[in-house]
């Protein structure tokens, strides 16, 4: 399996996050959205100018920006 940024996922691909790579308050904020290491997700859309990024992590739907998304490592199937 490759490690991608969750930014560079395709729409309907599947991950696991492996690391959340930023501290403070960003990191925290992340963390609480409940994106924490090895939380399965799935790239669900992008909108039309692709910022932001839908996707479907522990039974809800989450967007992210993708300046968010820059700091999220994932695992790919």
């Amino acid at each position: 399996m490759s490690r991608i940024l969750l930014r560079r996922m395709q729409d309907n691909q599947s991950g696991k996050i492996v690391t959340i790579k930023v501290g403070g308050e960003m990191g925290r904020r992340i963390r609480d959205m409940g994106l924490v290491p090895g939380t399965p997700i799935k790239i669900q859309g992008r909108a039309p100018l692709y910022d932001p990024v839908a996707l479907r992590v522990r039974g809800f739907t989450l967007t992210l920006r993708n300046s968010e998304a820059d700091y999220i490592e994932v695992e790919v199937d």
